[in-house]
């Protein structure tokens, strides 16, 4: 006799702007091989319609720049067992790219992002949810490295926008979501013993599900 397919483990990781959610995330997929990561940034809304000086405007640190209801129909088809094609953002032009990445449904599936814990019904998803805490000064720094030489900004936008939207929305957002938090992971990555307990309670989920 046939058994359903168990539902997939969703893991929600958050953390401030540079707090290394994607190190967690990756030291999660080594550990288990099942595991697939969906990045909250790639769910930014579509500002084609708009001019580049007017995108450039767009605070890309509230929830409302986010396309929420897309990514909640994206994690409740993986959930049912159905792929899906995840979109991309081109963060030079600050709108979303043409290209999609189709994504099967996998045991677990990881989505890491700043903003996730502000959205009730994408919290309702999160089987496990981790905030890693980093200080302020070590997330500026891996930020404006990552802006400048990922993304093709100049240093003086990065810092402008840290100012000015960043660091205000980090204090109104991202940092009260921690109460939401099952697990809050200070240092990330660089925390081994923490980091090895989340993987050691993702195995054991799994093996719960069979």
């Amino acid at each position: 006799m046939e058994h359903p397919a168990a539902r997939p483990l969703i893991i929600g990781i958050v953390g401030g702007s540079g707090s290394g959610k994607t190190t967690v995330a990756h030291a999660i997929v080594d550990a288990t091989g099942v595991a697939s990561i969906i990045d909250h940034d790639a769910y930014y809304k579509d500002l084609a319609h708009l001019s580049l000086d007017e995108r450039r405007q767009v605070n890309f640190d509230h929830p409302d720049s986010l396309d929420n209801d897309l990514l909640v129909e994206h994690l409740e088809a993986l959930t049912a067992g159905r792929g899906i094609e995840k979109p991309t953002y081109d963060f030079a032009l600050h709108t979303r790219a043409p290209a999609t990445v189709s994504m099967a449904s996998r045991d677990i599936i990881i989505v890491e992002g700043i903003l996730l814990f502000a959205d009730r019904r994408l919290r309702d998803l999160f089987d496990i949810k981790v905030f890693v805490d980093v200080a302020d000064d070590v997330r500026f720094i891996r930020r404006l490295v990552r802006d400048v030489e990922d993304r093709g900004r100049s240093m003086g936008d990065v810092i402008r926008q840290y100012l000015a939207t960043v660091r205000p929305m980090h204090l109104e957002f991202v940092e009260p979501s921690k109460r939401w938090a099952d697990v809050i992971l200070p240092e990330g990555g660089h925390n081994r013993i923490g980091v090895e307990m989340v993987i050691a309670r993702v195995q054991r989920e799994l093996q719960e599900r069979g």
